[in-house]
């Protein structure tokens, strides 16, 4: 028990490092948890989940190598610049229309995102083949196999934690938001993802 509990603080510091970082899942969350609350968020943990535990367990198994990642980041940091720069272009031309209300309102929108903004950021994967990747390789040691389970439980609950409770706040900030400052903040949020956009395309080709 006293090798699990030191073993679980130490995925919960050096995971909050990854989850609670500013990158376009957290930006996207907040457009969507101004709309949807709390669920808003859930779901785009939900869609975070199905990209992270394949990614982990291939990690642990070995399926994926370092060798392959200078391409790879390359391509995934093109197909996702492109995405942010569409996401955010998408919700600028709410903020102009006349009587717009910013906000896409796909009934799957937070899950497809969840996904989407999961598997094409590069600093995702980067993180995890870096700094996670040592989490993992700790857990195989400590319990086979098994120990990636564990350490996936230690570390997803605060993905759902933080994506929950930031949509949750968002939502009853924008509630108290006169028209005019709610499509200044979309704004701004959009703007950050055009940021997000320009950094991915910048650290795949520097």
């Amino acid at each position: 028990m006293e090798q699990l509990l030191g073993f679980a603080a130490v995925v919960i510091v050096i995971s909050a490092s990854g989850v609670m970082a500013p990158g376009p899942l957290f930006t996207a969350n907040i457009f969507y948890g101004i709309k949807g609350g709390t669920k808003a968020g859930l779901k785009m943990a939900y869609g975070h989940t199905v990209v992270e535990l394949p990614l982990i367990i291939l990690l642990g198994v070995g399926a994926l190598s370092l060798e392959t990642i200078p391409e790879f980041r390359t391509y995934i940091a093109i197909i996702g610049a492109v995405g942010l720069f569409v996401f955010a272009g998408i919700q600028l031309r709410q903020v102009f229309k006349q009587n717009g209300d910013p906000g896409i309102k796909t009934k799957h929108g937070p899950f497809l995102a969840g996904i989407f903004l999961s598997a094409l950021n590069p600093f995702f994967i980067i993180w995890w083949l870096t700094i996670g990747f040592k989490l993992i390789s700790d857990s195989l040691i400590l319990w086979s196999f098994w120990g990636i389970g564990i350490m996936f439980l230690l570390h997803i609950w605060m993905d759902y934690a933080w994506l929950s409770s930031t949509a949750m706040i968002s939502s009853r900030i924008s509630k108290v938001l006169s028209n005019r400052n709610f499509k200044f903040l979309i704004a701004v949020l959009s703007i950050a993802l055009v940021y997000f956009g320009i950094t991915f395309l910048i650290e795949a080709f520097v």
